[in-house]
């Protein structure tokens, strides 16, 4: 081991000392296995958590609203034995993750676990970008940081970054996407500091799940995130794809609602500096409500703070530029739950508590021709969607937006790269290529190189606590992690660990060796693992492939509805 010294901590724990590029940290030794995993006969593991390092200056005074300053290197021994702060700072009761808030200002840092901490170990890194919608969520989850990965070989990179309008609101007279900004950043530090904790920096995957999973495909789609990681998975991906004018808008409304406002205008630096966190966090939700209006602007509203194509740093909206060649060489998985947005009691807004059986009553036809359906759109998706459609009208709304947001955005992305690895129209882009020798074949930048594979995936297991596949459910066993208190309440106690085995597996395998284990999309379009299937919970070793696995999203995406294109507002709406 590269470790300096090890020593007994408190309550006899052991922590160790290793050296970084910024500056020695004190980690410690953790035990690591979820209770269902034992209970299986899965033996427990030690592995190395070094918690809240810093990979930036801490966001206040000047630096808040700036972009991330990578952190200074420092003299002695830092403490990364404890969660580090978090921009979270009051966490939603009804997260279906445990997601704590941790008090305090150092909020840009990441934890790394590890089973080897020396630096020629040279094992695979997983870099997990949380979800919570851009404005919550905290990487101080007990599920994320259980160690499961590192205990599974895989080093494991958990990233804070600033939320709501303090990492994506439009600002005038600062860099915009200062959130995106801290994910570089976070990246950055991962390729200069993460062989000092074992990892080999030329096998990183990014990975996350809702905005986590948007944050994967942004990424995946900007030039300025080449070459800082090498495979991408993305579960659930809500992409935000704001559009400067949006993001204009919604600043807008801030500042009127805060005071500061000029006239309607966007707020100035100088004038959100007079703000505290706690009075940006109390207008956010009253300015995001103006984002949308109907059922598809609902799902505008969902996503009204976030990433902005703001044409500099996010160049063009995601799904445009994957078919143009970005991200084209990195592997990716990407997939979906059945039915992210169910119509429970659970998931629905509480204004509709005690209505959803009224809504279900409501014909479904209704439903999208509230939504400006078209009528042929309309009998195409129903036919598609039977098993929703004789639910009634909720169930179909909700069906439809999860296809909008989530279901559309997993073959959206497949679908534009399959475009980008077309021989033929790789062929055109090289001969309109600006740079001569692209043109003559000497140089053959990463947008036009061949395309790697996409793997496509729908989680179908029916949480009996939710009421169905929903959104989050798939989050504990992506870690392992059943059977704690957490994962009881949001899957039940007796939840498949013969399913945990085969996603958590898919991803380490995944990010060990490039490959989750069945057969790609990129291969056979369409092709769809079925993930909850009879197969996995029987712990059938044949994975369950579905060709055509996400075809009942095929009529929103022939009438241009899904994936998603956020809407761009009026100078007031």
């Amino acid at each position: 081991m590269s470790s300096e010294r090890t020593d007994a901590g408190a309550g006899g724990a052991r922590d160790l000392v290793i050296p970084t590029p910024s500056g020695r940290v004190r980690g410690r030794w953790e035990t690591v296995g979820s209770p269902s995993s034992r209970a299986h006969g899965r033996e427990t593991a030690q592995v190395a958590a070094f918690r809240g390092i810093p990979y930036a200056e801490a966001p206040t005074g000047a630096r808040r609203f700036r972009a991330p300053v990578p952190k200074a290197p420092w003299d002695g021994i830092r403490d990364a034995t404890a969660n580090g702060a978090t921009p979270q700072r009051i966490g939603d009761p009804r997260a279906l993750i445990p997601e704590p808030s941790v008090d305090g200002d150092d909020t840009l840092h990441v934890t790394v676990l590890t089973p080897d901490p020396s630096p020629d170990a040279n094992l695979p890194v997983l870099v997990w970008i949380h979800g919570g919608g851009y404005t919550t969520g905290s990487p101080a989850s007990p599920w994320y940081g259980n160690g499961t990965f590192a205990r599974d070989g895989v080093v494991t990179v958990l990233v804070s970054y600033r939320l709501g309008f303090d990492g994506f609101g439009w600002i005038e007279g600062v860099p915009q996407n200062r959130g995106v900004r801290d994910w570089l950043a976070a990246l950055e530090w991962v390729q200069r500091h993460v062989g000092a904790f074992g990892g080999d920096p030329s096998r990183v995957t990014v990975a996350g799940q809702s905005a986590g999973g948007g944050a994967v495909l942004t990424l995946l789609g900007m030039r300025a995130a080449e070459g800082l990681f090498a495979r991408a998975w993305a579960a659930s991906p809500a992409l935000a794809d704001v559009p400067e004018q949006t993001a204009r808008a919604l600043a807008a409304r801030l500042g009127d609602r805060l005071g500061i406002g000029a006239h309607g205008g966007v707020p100035l630096l100088e004038t959100m500096r007079r703000t505290t966190e706690r009075d940006v966090l109390r207008a956010q939700p009253k300015a995001r409500r103006g984002a949308g209006r109907g059922l598809y602007r609902l799902a505008d509203e969902l996503l009204a703070i976030g990433p902005v194509v703001d044409g500099e740093l996010v160049e063009r909206p995601t799904m445009e530029a994957l078919a143009a060649g970005a991200g084209a060489t990195v592997p990716l998985v990407v997939g979906a739950m059945h039915d992210e947005l169910a119509l429970t009691e659970a998931l629905v807004p509480r204004w509709l508590h005690g209505a959803t059986g009224a809504l279900r009553a409501i014909p479904s036809s209704v439903t999208l021709g509230a939504a400006h359906v078209d009528a042929a759109t309309r009998r195409a998706y129903v036919a598609a969607n039977p098993d929703a459609a004789r639910a009634g009208a909720g169930a179909l709304a909700c069906r439809y937006l999860s296809d909008v947001i989530f279901g559309g955005a997993v073959v959206g992305a497949a679908h534009a790269r399959e475009h980008a690895s077309d021989p033929s129209v790789r062929a055109r882009r090289t001969l309109e290529h600006p740079d001569a020798a692209v043109r003559a074949g000497e140089r053959v930048p990463a947008a036009l190189a061949e395309g790697a594979d996409t793997w496509a995936y729908r989680f179908d297991w029916a949480s009996p606590t939710r009421g169905g596949a929903v959104h989050c459910v798939d989050v504990p066993f992506a870690f392992d992690a059943l059977g704690d208190a957490h994962a009881d309440h949001l899957v039940g106690v007796d939840a498949p660990q013969s399913l945990a085995d085969a996603v958590h597996g898919a991803m380490v395998a995944f990010a060990t060796g490039g490959d989750p284990g069945w057969q790609p999309w990129s291969d056979e379009p369409g092709a769809t693992r079925i993930l909850g299937a009879a197969s996995d919970v029987v712990a059938d070793p044949a994975p369950t492939v579905d060709p055509a696995g996400w075809s009942r999203v095929a009529p929103l995406i022939t009438a241009g509805i899904a994936p998603r294109r956020p809407r761009v507002p009026g100078p007031r709406s």
